[in-house]
């Protein structure tokens, strides 16, 4: 009763906080969203306790440091989070996941392969810092290995993830972040590993240059458009002209 008591307040200030940066006087409706998720497994990671709003992660509890973790900078002013409670509920969750085993036929829930996208986090310049996004989304159970490769070789420096996220029907999402530097050599790949995979799963990015006309073929492509234009001012004359009426009107006597 008091961890729903506590998870009741948290949305009150998020709903609160959400209205107090809204624009004012659009008169508009806004729907907000505030998500409470938690789990505990036997193998690593062995347990996870965060929140969310609006679909965006608002902060979770480091169980190994035992504090919570803002990801949000507008909320870490506006709320306060015991890390306490969090580290008593996973507490708590385990002892229950431990009764469940020995009740249970030891069956090995289904495994959910993820889908993998690989995107730039800005549109792509050669030379000029970008960051590669690698989203696994819709996989269960939350355990997941991601190693980022350049023309085929591991990269360790410049990376980054998310923990995992609520995702649909009970599932999990999660980012994978490598900063770089695009140039037209260097290919990228995103390998992921999950239970739900027979093999590894690669999705490979590379830069793409964006096409160059030539000057001369855009010199004839706005010299053909000025012709079409001609022969269309020229054209709708001749019909004007053509549709012109031959007979003349004559005012009567009066």
């Amino acid at each position: 009763e008091d961890r729903r008591s506590q998870t009741r307040v948290m949305i009150l200030r998020a709903i609160t906080l959400a209205a107090l940066l809204s624009p004012h006087g659009t008169g508009a409706i806004r729907v907000h969203v505030s998500t409470y998720a938690e789990f505990v497994q036997t193998y690593r990671p062995s347990g996870e306790y965060m929140f969310e709003f609006d679909g965006d992660e608002q902060f979770y509890v480091d169980l190994d440091k035992k504090e919570t973790v803002w990801h949000l900078p507008e909320f870490i002013h506006a709320f306060d989070y015991d890390a306490r409670r969090g580290i008593a509920d996973i507490v708590m969750a385990r002892k229950n996941l431990n009764t469940l085993i020995q009740r249970s036929n030891h069956t090995r829930a289904t495994s959910e392969p993820p889908e993998v996208t690989v995107f730039s986090k800005e549109p792509v310049e050669l030379g000029q810092p970008n960051t590669l996004i690698c989203h696994v989304d819709k996989f269960f159970p939350p355990v997941l290995n991601v190693t980022w490769l350049r023309n085929g070789q591991t990269v360790t420096e410049g990376v980054a993830e998310t923990i995992f996220l609520p995702s649909t029907e009970f599932r999990f999402h999660k980012f994978h972040y490598l900063t770089f530097l695009p140039t037209a050599d260097d290919v990228y790949d995103c390998r992921v590993e999950h239970w739900g995979l027979d093999e590894p799963l690669l999705r490979h990015w590379e830069a793409q240059e964006p096409i160059q006309v030539p000057e001369m073929m855009e010199t004839v492509v706005c010299a053909l458009g000025l012709v079409v234009g001609l022969a269309g001012i020229v054209t709708g004359t001749i019909i004007l002209k053509t549709r012109r009426p031959h007979h003349l009107w004559v005012q009567g006597p009066l």
